[in-house]
């Protein structure tokens, strides 16, 4: 099993496995703003509600279909507003970019230039969100720790450091429960590892990305924008950062402890993901 089918099945690790639902959304217009109801006025009134940012972490559901069009909304309001300085993505690895291409490219040089991963992340879901920041002249960034770069991160001790122990602690609950508690016991602390070495790979991504005066939005599972142990706890303290957890369905203590506000969506249909993670394991 890949990598990129770890991050999917997680989803949001620590979260209630019986919230990570799978569905589509009912409406057709999935392309367009008002898609799913996030109206133009909606998404206008979300953000006005946001402070000031240099850094906005909009953490995700990855199989919530409503999430990808808030996050398009998003951008589309951003743009707006001129405001918008990059947007990062957690579905392609740091170094990769569509800096240089013309807000024409097809999506097929898109997809080339950040060497997307289809397996792992289905363009039909984030090729809206990406084509959109393109399509206005913002550049998207690969975020993610590179791929080479897993097998030393697992075996990387410094790692365990960068979080207070609490914290640490807390992420290896969120790796077992994330998983369905199907990992075996030695392999917890290297996929620990492997998820602050993401935290941290975002993080850096960002604070170069930053520019004053705009915001960068980065997007990316809820697990990785939790404030405390992911991506936060690694950016530069003077950065002003807003979290954003889209939720689907009602949001519990938990989410708005490791937010500053929420995005609740509509609940999604039920759907055994540990069923499908222990198929997936076995093959």
């Amino acid at each position: 099993m890949n990598s990129d089918h770890f991050d999917r099945a997680a989803g949001h690790h620590g979260r209630s496995i019986a919230r990570r639902t799978a569905g589509v959304c009912l409406l057709a217009l999935a392309a367009l703003l008002q898609a799913c109801a996030t109206s133009h006025a909606d998404i206008a009134d979300r953000i006005n509600a946001l402070p000031p940012a240099d850094v906005i972490l909009l953490g995700e559901q990855h199989d919530a279909a409503d999430h990808q069009h808030l996050q398009r909304a998003t951008v589309l309001e951003l743009v707006r507003r001129q405001q918008l300085a990059a947007l990062l993505i957690e579905m392609a690895e740091q170094g990769k970019s569509t800096l240089g291409l013309p807000r024409n490219a097809p999506e097929a040089q898109v997809q080339a230039a950040l060497q997307w991963r289809e397996t792992g992340w289905p363009w039909a879901d984030y090729g809206p969100v990406v084509m959109t920041a393109v399509r206005s002249g913002v550049p998207v960034l690969g975020a993610n720790l590179p791929r080479e770069a897993m097998r030393a991160a697992m075996a990387n001790l410094a790692l365990d450091t960068l979080l207070s122990p609490r914290d640490f602690a807390q992420q290896r609950d969120n790796i077992r429960s994330g998983h369905c508690m199907l990992l075996p016991d030695g392999q917890i602390s290297p996929m620990t590892r492997i998820q602050i070495a993401r935290d941290v790979a975002m993080a850096s991504a960002i604070a170069d990305a930053v520019r004053p005066g705009k915001t960068v939005l980065l997007v990316a599972g809820g697990g990785h924008v939790a404030r405390g142990r992911g991506v936060p706890a690694h950016l530069p303290a003077a950065l002003q950062t807003v979290v954003v957890l889209a939720v689907a369905g009602k949001a519990d203590a938990a989410d708005r402890v490791d937010a500053d506000v929420v995005w609740e969506t509509p609940a999604l249909p039920p759907k055994d993901h540990c069923a499908a993670l222990e198929n997936q394991l076995k093959r």
